[in-house]
């Protein structure tokens, strides 16, 4: 991608630009990122509700988590579900019991829900398909999200091959976040065995496939710097994902970056409305980390351009087992039976929860 200059350098006129061309120069994107000006991100965030409000208007797509496993075979650094954290209390869910809190979800409105885990390897692919064929055959008319991680690539021509099952049998969209565009804070974030340049295989793998994909990153992680946003940025215009989650690092304390300071609320709107304005399309939730370390976080990230919330279908037995990092909201407007709570939240900002896939709108 060619970086192109500029002579005028005023975050303003910036801004404007970002808006018209979806791009900046390599530098102008780094001063937008580190500007902590008041009056400008006030602008940037006018700008990006703006942007989205021309594609989606008011509506709040939300999204029905299940977090129906923390087994992982990983042992990323930061994670309180690592491999290595022994303190964790472990459970799976069987399929019934995905499937009873997708028959909940739908009760209450839900029209979209995502299933979250570790990489658990008790899940076989043809357990994943049963599941999705089934949520389908109960529900035809909602969209079925994966974020279970990575899977070998086996090609389009190898009916074995993971992705291509559960998109054949009925999954809509794929959650990876890549956490970092930058190959060696990639490394410092996780252990030897995993690859960078395996992660964005597969989220292309994902792209050429036809899912809607999700891509992402930590805000504030663990050795992050401008530069390796700016990264994030160049990858995230490249790959051109229908979705991006973003929230700020928050620490756990059984992993060795516990002591670390939790990611910036004010970097995460800020990078909220970047990517708004470089993809004026995308869906882009107000996570359940914004809300964690911001008690109006979510409201806050809305009106920062982001236009999904995720509240949490899972059991309420296993709500407090699921912890990525330490101190997350499970309970009260978190929680699906207060969907209500949540609704209100929305309106009280001039916003409306809708029934509705919410399904990616291609803005050309």
């Amino acid at each position: 991608m060619k970086n192109h200059s500029y002579n005028d350098k005023r975050p303003i006129d910036m801004i404007d630009r970002l808006e018209k061309n979806r791009d900046l120069a390599d530098d102008e994107f780094i001063s937008l990122i580190t500007d902590d000006d008041p009056e400008v991100m006030s602008y940037l965030s006018g700008k990006a509700v703006d942007t989205r409000r021309r594609i989606y208007g008011n509506d709040v797509y939300i999204r029905g988590l299940i977090e129906f496993t923390n087994y992982c075979k990983n042992n990323c650094k930061y994670c309180g579900i690592r491999r290595g954290n022994k303190n964790a209390e472990r459970y799976h869910l069987d399929e019934d019991e995905i499937l009873s809190c997708c028959d909940m979800g739908y009760e209450l409105g839900f029209r979209t829900f995502v299933l979250q885990g570790g990489e658990d390897p008790y899940y076989t692919d043809d357990m994943i398909v049963s599941i999705v064929r089934e949520i389908k055959k109960r529900h035809p008319d909602v969209a079925v999200t994966l974020s279970i991680g990575e899977k070998e690539i086996r090609g389009e021509q190898d009916d074995t091959d993971s992705y291509r099952r559960y998109f054949e049998a009925g999954a809509d969209r794929y959650l990876l976040r890549h956490e970092t565009a930058d190959e060696d804070h990639y490394k410092y974030l996780h252990p030897d065995e995993m690859s960078y340049d395996h992660r964005i295989d597969c989220l292309k793998e994902l792209k050429d496939i036809g899912y809607q994909v999700g891509c992402g990153m930590m805000i504030g992680s663990p050795g992050q710097k401008p530069e390796h946003l700016l990264e994030d940025i160049r990858l995230i215009q490249e790959l051109k994902p229908e979705m991006v989650g973003i929230g700020p690092f928050i620490p756990h304390h059984d992993t060795e970056y516990a002591d670390y300071p939790h990611g910036s609320v004010e970097l995460t709107l800020r990078m909220l409305s970047i990517i708004r304005l470089i993809l004026p399309d995308v869906l882009l939730p107000a996570t359940t980390a914004l809300g964690t370390v911001a008690f109006d976080g979510r409201e806050r990230g809305i009106l920062s351009g982001a236009n999904v919330v995720m509240p949490n279908l899972s059991p309420s037995g296993v709500r407090d087992k699921y912890l990525l990092y330490d101190n997350k909201i499970c309970t009260g407007d978190e929680a699906a039976e207060c969907i209500r709570c949540l609704s209100g939240r929305m309106e009280s900002i001039g916003y409306r929860i809708v029934v509705s896939r919410g399904d990616h709108v291609r803005f050309v």
